[in-house]
Formats: C-alpha cells, sequence, structure tokens
C-alpha cells in the first residue's frame, strides 16, 4: 500500500500518515500527538470488491499493524461523512481497538434519505452504530493536541472537516489542487454549499496542511499526491484558485457533475456506511442481502 509520512512541524503539531487504497481512490489518515504517541485513524476503507460482491479487511488490519509497528495507541476511528465510493472499516476497527467511533451528527438526516431511497423503513439507526455525532464546533483530545470540527457540506449535507493543529482532513471537499474539488451533486448535495465549506477551509493559516479524500493522477501527472497546504490551494486550486467567485464555481462544478455517472460502489456502500461499515442484518440462510434500486438514479 502505498504510505507517505508527513511529519509534525511543531509541538502543536500532529505526525500524519496517509495510505493509498488503489481500488476506490481512497486516501486513510493516521493522526497521532508526537509527544504521547496517541493517535485517531480517519476514513479507513472496507475492502469490496463489486463483481463479486465480497468484502474483506485486508487494508484495516494493514493499517493496524503499521500502528503497532509504529508503538502509537489509537484513541478514537474517525469517518468524516458517509462515503458513497468506499465501504467504511469503522465498526471493524471498533471492535478490534475497543475505542469510540465518530461522525458528523447530520448523518441522521442522510439515513433518513437513504431509507426513502432504498424504501427500507427504520433501517438505521446512527445513534447506535457512532459513539459521537459530532457538530460543528466540538473539540476533542488526541493525546495533547486538541482536534476541532468544522461542518463542510456540499458533497454531502453531513460532510465534516477535522482540523488538529497545522492539519486538516478535509474529505471529499476539495481534491489536489490541479483537480480542483469533489463532486456535489449526490443526494442532499449543493454546488453552492460546498463552495461556501470549501472557502471555510481556505480561511485556515496559509501554511496549513490540507488533506485530501481521494486522487487518481491526472493525464499530465501519474504520481498520486494528497497533501498540499492552505495557500497553494488559494493560488492554484482548478476550480476556485485565484478568488472565482461562487457562481462560477457553481456553474463549473454543475457542468462537470453532470456528465458523471455514478461510483460503482455507491449503491452498495450507503446501506453498510449508514451501519458504521457493518454489514445488512444476517437472513435466515446465514448471509447478509443488499438492496439496489432499480431506474432509481
Amino acid at each position: 500500500m502505498l504510505t507517505r509520512h508527513s511529519p509534525s512541524t511543531g509541538p502543536a503539531s500532529p505526525d500524519v500518515w496517509g495510505f493509498y487504497e488503489e481500488k476506490s481512490g481512497s486516501i486513510q489518515y493516521l493522526v497521532a500527538d508526537p509527544a504521547t504517541r496517541r493517535a485517531v485513524l480517519i476514513d479507513v476503507v472496507q475492502d469490496f470488491d463489486p463483481a463479486d460482491a465480497r468484502t474483506s479487511h485486508n487494508s484495516a488490519e494493514e493499517i493496524l499493524a503499521f500502528v503497532r509497528r509504529q508503538g502509537l495507541t489509537v484513541e478514537r476511528i474517525l469517518d468524516t461523512h458517509p462515503h458513497a465510493d468506499h465501504l467504511m472499516a469503522a465498526a471493524h476497527l471498533k471492535a478490534a481497538l475497543k475505542v469510540r467511533n465518530g461522525i458528523g451528527e447530520k448523518v441522521i438526516e442522510i439515513a433518513k434519505l437513504w431509507e426513502g431511497l432504498y424504501n427500507l423503513p427504520g433501517a438505521f439507526a446512527p445513534t447506535e452504530d457512532f459513539d459521537d455525532l459530532f457538530t460543528d464546533g466540538d473539540r476533542f483530545k488526541i493525546g495533547d493536541l486538541e482536534a476541532r470540527v468544522m461542518l463542510s457540506q456540499g458533497h454531502t449535507l453531513g460532510s465534516i472537516t477535522y482540523i488538529v493543529g497545522d492539519a486538516a482532513f478535509v474529505h471529499d471537499t476539495l481534491m489536489y489542487p490541479d483537480m480542483g474539488s469533489s463532486r456535489a451533486d449526490f443526494p442532499g448535495g449543493d454546488a453552492g454549499m460546498l463552495y461556501d465549506s470549501i472557502q471555510a477551509i481556505l480561511a485556515l493559516p496559509e501554511q496549513t496542511r490540507l488533506f485530501v479524500g481521494h486522487d487518481y493522477g491526472t493525464k499530465q501527472r501519474t504520481e498520486i499526491r494528497w497533501e498540499a497546504t492552505v495557500g497553494e490551494h488559494r493560488e492554484r486550486n482548478a476550480h476556485v484558485g485565484n478568488g472565482r467567485s461562487r457562481a462560477e464555481f457553481v456553474a463549473i462544478r454543475d457542468t462537470r457533475d453532470a456528465g458523471l455517472s455514478l461510483p460503482d460502489r455507491m449503491l452498495a456502500a450507503l446501506q453498510i456506511n449508514l451501519r458504521a461499515g457493518r454489514l445488512p442484518p444476517f437472513e435466515s440462510d446465514g448471509n447478509a442481502y443488499l438492496k439496489i434500486p432499480l431506474n432509481r438514479f
């Protein structure tokens, strides 16, 4: 697994490791306080083969092995939103590590929305599957470091950013600067809200390290990248750099989104991610099943 270390820059700054999950283009993060060796995991992937509908936790276990080699103690499992392009590993990691898991509190609204789309009333219970439902401005500790939650709607109506010292985990708002931003056309998404969220992120100090949720490379850039500073995004982000207006951004985003297909894992992923990575209840034959809406999207 492609792994990179972004070292702490000072006393209030975390060590950050990113782990690239190639099949979904996802970056998973390990964030640690250098002084106490306490850490959190953010947006860890549960492996899923959509052709065979088979799941595993190989990627998560590889990260846990890395954590052990580094001598770190994971205190929390965090997700930034209910992902559409990969399955989350939160339930598996919570059981393995006996720690709390968390996500934004608007996951409750997202669950209600998708209960309707799947015609599965009462199927999801986020208050039971997630220990912490964060609201905008909530704070918690990672060792001696303080983490702050920022509501960052647009990609979904419940996406959140985690800010830890000079590092911010901005999920599916921004992409690497040469790719711009993430789509805003999923149910509950909104390009205008996404622009406002990005502007709040870009109001952070110029040297803040921004860690994005995905990268796929470009025709000009084959190396996978996921870290750039606020200053770099302000100057050269393809969608919001150089002071691009809200109206211009919405036009760009809406035009791009209109030509995109749904992620191939989306209709499976939401049924599992709204359960924090748990599979649907096992049926009388001992197997779990997904329900896929036909001709709905």
